[in-house]
This record gives C-alpha cells, structure tokens and sequence, in this order.
C-alpha cells in the first residue's frame, strides 16, 4: 500500500475507458465504502448513499440512460444510442454518490452538499489505494430527473457523480495543475 502523503501528491483520474476487470472484491469493496462513510458530516446526518453498479446492474442502468435519451433526441442516429446505452460498460464497478440534504438548524444544505463531496472523493482515494483506477465523472444524465428517477433516485435526492472503478490498462498521464501563487493568498 502506497505511503498516503505520496498517494494524494500522486493520485491522478483513470479515464473509464482505460480500465479493466477484475473490479474489488467483495471486501475491498466494503473498504471503499466503509471510507466513504468517513467524512466529515455536521450533525450526524449521512447526506449521502451510494447505489452500486456491477455486473448486469451497469447495462439496466445504461438502458434507463439510453431510453430517456432517445425519447428526448427522437432525432438521434442509433450509434448515439448505443453510446450512451454503454456509459457504465467500461469499468467493472461504478459507484453512484447520491446526495439530499435534510433540514438541520445548524447545518445548511450546502454543507450537506459538500459532505456528499468529500463522500465521492474519499472513495476515488480508497479505490487508488487499493491499486485500482477510478474516475469520478457526470455527464447530462447525472443531471437528469427522468433518469434519476429510472435509477431509483427519490424526488429530494441528486447524484453527486459516478466513481468508475477498475484496474488500469495503461498508465495515467498526469495533467496539468495549479500553480500554488496562482490559488493561495493570505489574509
């Protein structure tokens, strides 16, 4: 296991369709979550669960996206049908981060928010620790509420994002970050 000051200097996106199988095991998996539960939360409230796509589940999931996408593209060619039929096919394991907030007097929804964030970004952390790529990702369906509610999604429940997760066919090339003078002052 990767020294954990190294990984986070280090870590870098797997795009999905550079991963392959085997996905986690069933108890690397629970890691993964069990340190996505491990984030900071205000109040106790678990803004946050995770619906888990392996297996068969990634193509009933891309028939819910296809579907909704062809009903509001009747136009489109059926190559971009498939396409978006196969956004989950690549990576042996995608991780939905579903957020909703809960009234609290002291904890605004954005904090809810934020806590659903740190969520999806301590799974992509745990995922690379564990030797694996992953890569948190939206795109239009994320956003979509036919199909949130075609995935199960309640009315008051958003998708953070989708951690796509598998092992790595080829090294991930590093892009280009911030410059610490251009992103730090001080008060």
């Amino acid at each position: 296991m990767p020294d954990a000051i190294e990984l986070l200097k280090t870590r870098r996106s797997v795009k999905p369709r550079e991963m392959t199988g085997p996905g986690p095991s069933a108890a690397e998996l629970e890691t993964i979550l069990t340190i996505g539960a491990r984030v900071p939360d205000h109040g106790k409230l678990a803004p946050w669960r995770f619906i888990i796509f392996e297996g068969e589940a990634r193509a009933r999931a891309g028939e819910v996206i296809a579907r909704v996408f062809a009903r509001k593209n009747p136009g489109a060619p059926a190559a971009d049908v498939e396409a978006e039929r196969r956004r989950l096919m690549d990576a042996p394991l995608v991780i939905g981060i579903v957020s909703f907030t809960k009234p609290h007097p002291k904890v605004p929804a954005f904090e809810q928010e934020l806590s659903a964030g740190a969520s999806a970004m301590n799974i992509v952390t745990a995922a690379t620790a564990l030797g694996y790529g992953a890569c948190w990702l939206t795109g239009w369906f994320a956003f979509d509420r036919d199909v949130l509610d075609g995935l199960g999604l309640k009315p008051d429940e958003k998708l953070a994002g989708f951690i796509h997760v598998g092992k790595p066919t080829k090294p991930s090339e590093d892009r280009p970050r911030p410059s610490l003078s251009d992103i730090v002052t001080r008060f």
